[in-house]
């Protein structure tokens, strides 16, 4: 995080077609910087420049085909950038780093407007238990299909984490193969949910579970986790400001 004082100030300048591992460089960079916990990067299009090979790059309305600089541009303290630098130099290939000296007078903090959750987390770190619960797509609960219901069922139980996902093939117990068919109005993909939780909240949501699939297949298994949530300082800030 910047703090008032000195700083560095980083210019990175690749061309738009410039590869690393296959994808644009200037993404890679940005990529990179995100990950590794940089307080912030942006990143400008030129409409002109040359570069070490003296060739031109113009944007042109008569261009089919543009390759016009890249210019990545961030703030750092000089212990960040030194941890960054090794990697940036490889990912930019032939391209120009500039590093300057420059004074942080105001740091930038969060927005108000700021999604949940982009406020300092809390981690937690312990045993669990992941289920998960295989169903096909045309399973029913009420008027609406198992898997939302499921979903939702969850949710109002207070249980972590749950990601429903469709699969493409599959059969269960009565052999029936489940499968999603492109040129087919009519689809039954298998659909597994997968939910983590403590073994007693999931033990307590298993009697409604057991109410809920009729048909299906549900697993338990021990998992260790490394858990990020919201901070419950912010919960409680966003709901003192709510009216």
């Amino acid at each position: 995080m910047l703090n008032v004082g000195a700083a560095k100030k980083v210019c990175i300048y690749v061309t738009e077609d410039q590869k690393c591992h296959g994808a644009p460089a200037y993404s890679a960079i940005v990529d990179f910087l995100f990950y590794r916990g940089v307080s912030g990067a942006t990143v400008s299009r030129g409409v002109g420049g040359f570069g070490a090979d003296h060739h031109l790059h113009t944007t042109h309305l008569v261009d089919v085909s543009q390759n016009l600089p890249i210019k990545i541009e961030f703030i750092e303290t000089q212990a960040k950038l030194e941890e960054v630098l090794p990697k940036l130099q490889e990912l930019a290939g032939s391209g120009l780093i500039e590093v300057q000296d420059t004074n942080v007078v105001k740091p930038a903090s969060p927005s108000k407007g700021s999604a949940p959750g982009a406020q300092a987390a809390r981690k937690i770190e312990g045993k669990a238990k992941m289920m998960r619960i295989y169903i096909g797509e045309n399973n029913r609960w009420g008027d609406k299909p198992l898997h939302q219901a499921l979903l939702e069922a969850l949710r109002a139980n207070d249980i972590a984490g749950v990601t429903v996902y469709a699969g493409i093939l599959g059969y269960g117990a009565n052999r029936r193969m489940h499968h999603s068919k492109a040129l087919s109005l009519s689809h039954d993909r298998p659909i597994m949910l997968t939910v983590v939780d403590t073994e007693e909240k999931l033990l307590a949501f298993a009697p409604i579970l057991d109410k809920m699939v009729q048909q299906g297949l549900v697993v338990m298994s021990d998992a260790d986790i490394i858990k990020y949530t919201h901070n419950p300082q912010s919960v409680e800030r966003r709901q003192e400001v709510q009216p």
